[in-house]
């Protein structure tokens, strides 16, 4: 995303994060903080869960959101608020603005979520279905507040708002006090900022180490130059942390005060999720355990002391969990699709079934294709799907199919 470039704002600082604190008591909920034995084992240092995705609205941006909304003036409340947001911005921004009794119009790109358009109504914006993609929606509602005067809202590029995410940090410290590592996820930054600044003031010896997608990584590149630059059309199933250029407040603080930041493939995001709905039995959406993608990938570099990782976020569509946990289930070994040919004779499908059978297999779906003119006279294709138990059992299926004759096509 490429977005307006802000008024210069004063620099974020420890005060501000607890003046922030103070406005969010009995607003925002002090969130859980799980212990994962699997993780711990896998780092060889205790690893705890920072669950936001528990956050009211499902993410950590009711904090800054409110925070934002809460400082302004009584003439711009009168005015009312706007935002672009494909899903926990919008939502942290309509429930906010309820709370404060200040009205809030959403822009949401046509393709948003059914369930994530109706929870930004239930709480109380009026949204506007605007763009096939975030950018047009977001320049949908700055040609909004320029025409109203509505006060925009911007994701993580203000002070405040990363003063209110910063709390997180505090809330961290307090609740594991003996922490060696913070694991945050990264998009526009303001996140990852606000827990560095917190964390810095208070344990400058704590590693604060951001995450991003391989797929929307605008850090890195833009960390190498000095300043923050755009990158063409991000990909990545982590909507929540797929922004193309870096926040220009909170790029200046995470190039001051975050050590490092990583990048996660696909596969890890999907492995990562899969992990926190069976182990950890936490509903996360992709950006939100990105740190534990983090922490699959490269498990090494987290040793030496107690490891928290920020769990942001738990909004994912239900179509899009089934399609994810799936593609999780396929690059941890557990999932197996591939198609073959049998002769076109009675029993040839029950003699292939035996064959897994033997194995120990679950057969979740059969596709019996006899009409494909690729086929010849005497043959059939047969698509399987599998629930199999790991890369060990894939290899002794195939090595079994192989076996038994078979020649597997995909």
């Amino acid at each position: 995303m490429n977005y307006r470039v802000p008024q210069p704002v004063p620099q974020v600082i420890l005060d501000d994060i607890r003046g922030a604190q103070k406005m969010l008591s009995g607003v925002s909920r002090v969130t859980a903080m799980e212990g994962s034995r699997h993780l711990s084992a896998l780092t060889g240092s205790p690893v705890h869960l920072k669950c936001e995705n528990l956050q009211r609205t499902g993410s950590f941006k009711l904090r800054g959101a409110y925070v934002r909304i809460a400082g302004l003036r009584p003439e711009q409340r009168a005015a009312g608020v706007v935002a672009a947001s494909a899903g926990n911005h919008a939502q942290g921004v309509a429930l906010a603005s309820s709370l404060l009794g200040v009205r809030s119009t959403v822009f949401m790109p046509v393709g948003a979520p059914l369930p994530k358009v109706a929870a930004t109504q239930e709480y109380g914006a009026d949204v506007r279905l605007h763009g096939q993609v975030v950018d047009e929606t977001f320049l949908a509602a700055q040609e909004y507040a320029d025409r109203t005067g509505a006060v925009f809202i911007h994701p993580f590029d203000h002070h405040d708002i990363i003063a209110g995410q910063g709390t997180v940090g505090l809330e961290i410290l307090e609740q594991c006090p003996e922490v060696r590592t913070i694991l945050v996820g990264i998009g526009g930054g303001g996140l990852a900022a606000g827990v560095a600044v917190a964390v810095k003031a208070l344990r400058p010896d704590v590693r604060v180490i951001g995450v991003q997608a391989a797929g929307a990584a605008a850090y890195p590149p833009s960390l190498k130059v000095g300043h923050p630059i755009s990158i063409d059309e991000p990909m990545t199933m982590a909507d929540g942390i797929k922004v193309g250029r870096p926040g220009d407040v909170p790029f200046k603080i995470i190039g001051e005060l975050v050590d490092d930041v990583r990048t996660v493939s696909e596969d890890a995001l999907s492995s990562a999720l899969l992990l926190c709905l069976e182990r950890a039995k936490l509903v996360v959406e992709p950006a939100g355990c990105s740190t534990v993608a983090a922490l699959l990938s490269e498990p090494e570099l987290y040793g030496g002391g107690p490891v928290v990782a920020v769990l942001s976020g738990g909004n994912v569509d239900p179509l899009l969990l089934q399609r994810i946990l799936r593609h999780g289930m396929a690059a941890a070994g557990r999932y197996l699709s591939l198609r073959l040919r049998v002769a076109d004779r009675p029993g040839a499908l029950a003699g292939l079934l035996a064959v897994l059978s033997v194995v120990d297999a679950n057969v979740l779906d059969v596709s019996h294709v006899r009409t494909d003119p690729r086929l010849g006279l005497t043959e059939v294709e047969v698509e399987l799907h599998l629930e199999t138990k790991g890369p060990e059992h894939c290899a002794e299926v195939a090595r079994s199919l192989h076996g038994a004759g078979y020649k597997v096509m995909s």
